[in-house]
């Protein structure tokens, strides 16, 4: 914490909340250093007790609850309320992931005796988390985004991409259905008809969407996290730009730097100030350099995993922001901190080597820079960096042996 850092309080703890699993997550590790190291007790879910996040010396209690996503709402809210009862005391909640979000504001009114929550409208974090309500409603408030269209059958999918022409970028419609029903595998790129038919032979089962690819040539990916308080200001702004994410082009942020950005700020501030957004929020965006506009690929209605990119000069981050907040203490206002730079080393290797490939150079942002944030390693918390390196090799080993009985068989 920075000596101008704000106080937190620590008679209130916070719970991170997840639905799904993903045991290997830095976003988690983030949440449980940035609040545990100011003083407050952090809960959280955990698949087993031997996760990264479950070996933080941040953590003060686990809870080994696995999820799937598959469950009945009512389940998982019943195992919040069993949760809360045992922390013993109102305690932040923090969702890592979209299902989180869209449960704890659905469902606010039983969880609210046991967590603190931003007052966000009920449905408004599924409406965000889903692709094609979240294209409705920039459509609505004059934000641009790029175009996507939600195919009612195989026949209109076909037909989307004979008239809009390829590539044409396949997501997962709807929260939830990622989990249970996915109709891809994630974001997925679809550089023909041929392509779309080997991905989408049949009928399309799960709701599906089709996006206008925006080519990486012509365009930089910028990201945006901020806080919106209970009274519907927007306490804390950060922008800056992803370098590289894994899989390439279209996952998880392996490297980015803070960059302040004012015209993309007020964008985001003003579309969360339309909606009535509240509570956290992180939102990716791709400037497109052929008409100069921001366009709006995803808002995320939770921490975004690369939060720890960014912090004011007051010590401020989002997560932070939040706590500070629902626990009635003030935000204090600062710059955010530059020159920062943020990196998930075992992942940004892969992806330093495929752009590398493509480009035939090193990309500039491939040694180690000053003023890094690593999502692993931490002088002050090393046990989840060595668990990570051992599931993250455990993944490798297991991927590599099926490849190779799949090249015997």
């Amino acid at each position: 914490m920075h000596d101008s850092a704000p106080r937190l309080d620590p008679r209130v703890p916070a719970l991170l909340v997840k639905v799904g699993r993903y045991p290997q997550h830095h976003g988690a590790v983030g949440v449980a250093r940035s609040l545990g190291r100011a003083g407050v007790p952090v809960y959280a879910m955990v698949e087993d007790r031997y996760t990264p996040t479950a070996l933080s010396r941040y953590i003060t209690g686990r809870f080994v609850w696995p999820t799937s996503g598959l469950e009945q709402p009512r389940q998982l809210v019943a195992a919040l309320v069993i949760i809360g009862r045992a922390i013993g005391v109102r305690s932040v909640a923090v969702a890592t992931d979209d299902e989180a979000a869209v449960l704890l504001a659905e469902h606010a009114p039983r969880l609210s005796e046991h967590f603190l929550l931003p007052p966000v409208p009920r449905g408004l974090p599924r409406r965000l988390a889903g692709k094609a309500a979240l294209y409705e409603l920039c459509v609505r408030h004059g934000v641009p985004a790029p175009r996507s269209w939600a195919p009612a059958d195989h026949a209109e999918l076909l037909a989307v991409g004979r008239e809009w022409g390829y590539p044409l970028v396949l997501k997962n419609r709807d929260p939830w259905t990622r989990l249970s029903d996915p109709a891809v595998p994630g974001t997925v790129l679809v550089r023909s008809e041929a392509d779309l038919l080997a991905r989408c032979p049949h009928e399309v089962r799960a709701p599906l969407l089709v996006q206008e690819y925006l080519p990486a040539r012509s365009c930089e990916d910028w990201i945006t996290h901020l806080y919106c308080a209970a009274d519907g200001a927007t306490r804390v702004v950060f922008t800056g730009v992803k370098e590289r994410s894994w899989p390439p082009g279209a996952g998880v942020t392996t490297r980015a730097r803070a960059v302040a950005n004012p015209e993309l700020a007020a964008l985001a501030i003003r579309l969360c100030r339309r909606i009535g957004y509240s509570g956290v929020a992180d939102l990716d965006w791709r400037l497109d350099l052929r008409d100069g506009r921001y366009k709006l690929l995803d808002f995320n209605p939770r921490t975004g995993a690369q939060f720890r990119l960014f912090e004011s000069e007051r010590g401020v981050d989002v997560v932070r922001a939040l706590h500070l907040d629902l626990s009635g203490r003030p935000i204090p206002v600062g710059r955010q901190v530059q020159p920062r730079s943020y990196a998930v080393g075992q992942l940004d290797l892969p992806s330093a080597l495929a752009w590398a490939a493509r480009e035939h150079r090193l990309p500039e942002s491939f040694l180690p820079r000053r003023h890094t944030e690593r999502a692993w390693l931490c002088h002050d918390d090393p046990v989840p960096a060595l668990a990570e390196a051992v599931r993250f090799t455990g993944t490798v080993a297991s991927r590599l042996a099926a490849e190779w009985r799949r090249a015997r068989a």
